[in-house]
């Protein structure tokens, strides 16, 4: 199972950047033409929340893949 940790951090990379499309789609949504402030600081609030689960997904998923890569080069197969 050591043997494929790099792939295991990708795909739970993968996983998260789906789960931050996913709760933007569901709690943020397409903004309101004319917001309230309320809703437009709702949305925004749920917007921001979605972006990071997006970027930290996108963050774990190079590391895997940087990891993966290092760990071609220093097995050499």
């Amino acid at each position: 199972m050591r043997r494929f940790w790099p792939l295991g951090v990708i795909l739970v990379g993968i996983v998260l950047v789906i789960a931050g499309f996913i709760y933007d789609v569901l709690f943020a949504g397409i903004p309101y033409p004319d917001p309230t402030p309320e809703l437009a600081a709702r949305y925004a609030y749920h917007a921001s929340i979605a972006a990071a689960i997006r970027w930290c997904g996108g963050a774990i998923f190079l590391a895997g893949l940087f990891a993966r890569l290092i760990r071609k080069i220093t097995r050499g197969s």
